[in-house]
């Protein structure tokens, strides 16, 4: 079947083209034009000058819409996965959180078969187990029952047991760790630093050894510290002076606008991915919720647009969508639209390997399109050519 959508402002890697018209034959993109145009029995969706992007890919996100992939259902799995469609996301990297070997094994297990019946909610791009290889000391909301150092014995099995981990995150000063992600780098999986006290040689040591991406750069980790008065660079400076990709949470909470204005600042709209880390409570009213797996997970208080622990000493996630990190880059960093838009579509398509079929509108790639307004309201989301929410 084939599809136009006229009648909008259509945002590609290299132009912005008003009133333009934008072909789709079966699950993928066959032409972008300057106007309009004639596309024999093809349905019109009129984009009501709406603008017209790729759709945002999430790449580190846990829940939302009442649930959390800890949870262990084949349900959670797929309504999360449409809860964040409706929000303009058609891609996302179901995360974990520190968790008992089984807990992992069972949510990989659990992942696969939903993976087989996604049809309505944002395309699952494999798992990201985060943790639980941290650093006590920067373990913000994750368990800190289940943290521990990486052991050959375990990881070995974990990755025996599932060839659907895309991303592994860990504290790299840690011992082991160094082994590991030599070991995830052989595995063609991606090894990211995330909650960790790991100062500047220890991430350049992990740079030479296959670790790649920073998880949620500035939240649980190193920023300068002093020892016998001497100044050392903590995972923040690392990540800004090393060539590594990294993530943000941009719900303009967890980085308040001056830090996100730095981050794109210095690292750029191409080395910057962002991501909700949303929990379960995304897309649910504020109050009492469960961050992790409702059997054993951890109570938290969602409150002024974000998750915290019942003490209030740390946030425990966030409950932001992907259009809301897009409308946050504009409004509150002052980065431009089509800047905004490849940081939530073009880099994480190209930080996890994927970029040759998503993350922009350009011929031969996939119909992942999302539609929205000036106030960044999604009116429209379509995954490989199917349309999946609509306003």
């Amino acid at each position: 079947m084939r599809q136009k959508i006229s009648n909008g402002t259509i945002l590609t890697p290299y132009r912005t083209i008003r009133n333009g018209t934008l072909v789709i034959d079966g699950s993928q993109i066959l032409g972008i034009h300057d106007g309009p145009v004639d596309v024999p029995d093809a349905v019109d969706i009129d984009a009501q000058n709406q603008f017209v992007a790729p759709g945002f890919i999430d790449i580190h996100v846990h829940g939302g819409g009442g649930f959390d992939f800890m949870d262990g259902t084949e349900e959670a799995f797929l309504k999360i996965a449409e809860l964040h469609a409706r929000y303009g996301t058609t891609a996302l990297v179901p995360t974990t959180l520190t968790a008992e070997r089984d807990d992992l094994l069972q949510t990989l297990d659990v992942y696969e078969r939903a993976n087989r019946s996604n049809t309505r909610g944002a395309t699952f791009l494999g798992i990201h187990l985060e943790g639980p290889y941290f650093a006590l000391n920067q373990r913000g909301a994750q368990d800190p029952r289940y943290i521990r150092n990486p052991d050959p014995d375990e990881y070995e099995q974990i990755l025996n047991h599932s060839s659907s981990i895309v991303r592994w995150s860990a504290a790299p000063e840690l011992e082991g760790a160094i082994p590991f992600g030599q070991r995830l780098h052989q595995k063609g999986i991606i090894a990211a630093i995330a909650h960790t006290d790991a100062l500047y040689d220890d991430v350049v040591t992990a740079c030479e050894n296959g670790y790649s991406l920073v998880t949620h750069l500035y939240s649980a980790m190193s920023g300068v510290t002093r020892r016998n008065a001497f100044r050392y660079a903590g995972v923040i400076e690392s990540a800004f002076l090393l060539d590594l990709d990294v993530e943000i949470i941009g719900d303009g909470i967890h980085l308040p606008p001056p830090l996100l204005k730095l981050v794109y600042k210095i690292k750029g709209a191409d080395r910057t991915a962002l991501i909700t880390d949303a929990m379960r409570a995304a897309g649910m009213p504020e109050g009492e919720s469960t961050l992790g797996s409702l059997k054993n997970g951890l109570k938290v208080i969602v409150e002024d647009g974000v998750a915290k622990l019942p003490d209030r000493t740390s946030f425990a996630g966030s409950v932001a969508t992907t259009n809301q990190l897009v409308r946050n880059m504009v409004k509150l960093a002052d980065v431009s639209l089509t800047e905004a838009v490849r940081m939530a579509s073009t880099t994480p398509a190209r930080i996890m390997g994927i970029d040759h079929k998503k993350g922009s509108l350009a011929k031969g790639k996939d119909a992942d399109i999302v539609l929205f307004d000036e106030h960044f309201t999604i009116g429209l989301t379509m995954i490989q050519g199917n349309i999946v929410y609509e306003k």
